[in-house]
């Protein structure tokens, strides 16, 4: 009984530590030489149109045909009946990705830099010299991901910190029945308000998933925290 309680609390104290660390980069990423390119950005041809989805509709401006290979470093998924996504009534924005790649993304000294997402932006910092000198911000992009697709939908939601990912679409604007708009950056120069990239997806694709060694930790000690838990009580009761 004693070797269950010490297993049940060393796997918990793992369990704790690997889940905060889940997300860590690690410094030998192998990465889809295709993370090299810039994001291919064109004049589009498509007209605007309307899309509905939980009875509201959307009017949506293509802009320009976008493609772009990254690695995202931060991510919010959005639900629709919390914060400022219900108080617009807006259901068309799936996720915000932050995404990196070039330089950017393969320098090894990316792990030093912290990123995290808010509400509607994407922040990152480090204290780490090399790694502030080696980050080009314009390699970079906080990206409101738009579609109606339910399937295009679901695949946004599995993607995680870590994964190399492909997104296909259009920059555009879009604007909801109730009158609220949002807008698209067209250049990956500027910074601020207004400097997040709107897409609406055509395709999304996860090139690679980011298997780190702390998410194997966590997955494991769940196990063992579940089967000397499960132990523990399935063990007979002594009497002394």
């Amino acid at each position: 009984m004693r070797l269950i309680k010490l297993t049940m609390l060393l796997s918990l104290i793992g369990l704790v530590i690997s889940f905060f660390q889940r997300d860590h980069l690690s410094t030998n990423i192998s990465f889809d030489e295709r993370l090299k390119e810039e994001p291919h950005q064109y004049r589009t041809l498509e007209e605007p149109f309307s899309v509905l989805i939980n009875a509201r509709d959307y009017f949506i401006e293509p802009l320009y045909d976008y493609t772009l290979y990254g690695m995202v470093v931060s991510l919010k998924q959005h639900n629709s009946d919390t914060g400022l996504h219900k108080t617009w009534n807006d259901h068309l924005n799936v996720a915000d990705l932050c995404v990196v790649w070039s330089d950017t993304a393969f320098s090894p000294h990316l792990n030093k830099v912290e990123f995290w997402n808010g509400q509607f932006t994407c922040f990152f910092q480090t204290n780490d010299r090399q790694a502030w000198e080696s980050f080009n911000g314009t390699q970079l992009s906080n990206n409101h991901l738009i579609t109606d697709n339910e399937y295009l939908r679901d695949k946004i939601k599995k993607i995680n910190i870590g994964d190399q990912i492909k997104i296909k679409g259009w920059l555009a604007n879009y604007q909801g029945s109730n009158g609220n708009k949002r807008g698209t950056s067209i250049v990956r120069t500027d910074t601020g308000n207004g400097a997040c990239e709107t897409i609406y997806v055509n395709d999304v694709q996860i090139l690679t998933s980011y298997i780190s060694h702390w998410r194997i930790a966590m997955y494991v000690n769940f196990c063992i925290f579940v089967l000397s838990l499960y132990s523990y009580f399935k063990a007979p009761i002594r009497n002394y």
